[in-house]
């Protein structure tokens, strides 16, 4: 099977985010693993609108071209890491439209979430984790929680999260499940997508 193409989508467009550090270390420790071709890929390359069609994407394309080429971007990967941001109890609001802007891209693929904050983004994440079912996404179960005194110590410069052994040890047990999801989907995917060749 070729690499599993894999997408870390920063899940902030805030000046001053944070979350372009995790996105950064969770990139680094994802290209060490063989099985996977990583990119990173940041919603200010996408600025959407906040979602306006008439239609949902589950039935077409938007009309909107910068909404066309974010759901060509996830139509190409096999699966998605997301940065979680917490802000009050919920993730943001550019990445819950960035979610709502795609359908069927998003079908049978694995997420995996990095959520930081006062309580390690869990909220959030967990609420992320029902937007992904919904729209037919497998959200693995281990995911990775920056709690405030990590997050504190590396926004201040005391430590960068690669010295933070514990979420490393953490994102590795993520990235093995991710890796297992991601593999099993895309074998499913392309079973179904030979079936309905073959069937035509």
């Amino acid at each position: 099977m070729s690499k599993l193409k894999t997408g870390i989508i920063i899940g902030s467009t805030r000046q001053g985010r944070f979350a372009d550090q995790p996105a950064r270390w969770i990139f680094d420790l994802a290209k060490e693993r063989s099985e996977l071709d990583v990119e990173l890929i940041d919603l200010r390359d996408y600025p959407l609108p906040f979602f306006e069609d008439a239609t949902s994407p589950a039935y077409g394309p938007s009309p909107n071209e910068i909404a066309q080429k974010w759901q060509k971007k996830i139509a190409s990967l096999d699966g998605y890491i997301f940065t979680a941001a917490e802000y009050n109890r919920g993730p943001t609001a550019v990445l819950k439209n960035a979610l709502d802007y795609a359908y069927k891209e998003w079908n049978n693929k694995p997420a995996a979430f990095v959520g930081y904050g006062g309580t390690g983004g869990t909220r959030a994440v967990e609420q992320l984790r029902l937007h992904a079912v919904e729209l037919q996404m497998a959200p693995i179960r281990t995911g990775v929680h920056i709690l405030l005194p990590d997050f504190v110590a590396v926004r201040s410069g005391q430590k960068t999260l690669a010295e933070i052994e514990h979420l490393n040890d953490g994102a590795r047990g993520m990235l093995d499940q991710f890796i297992w999801w991601a593999s099993a989907l895309k074998a499913a995917r392309q079973a179904t997508a030979a079936g309905e060749a073959k069937a035509a």
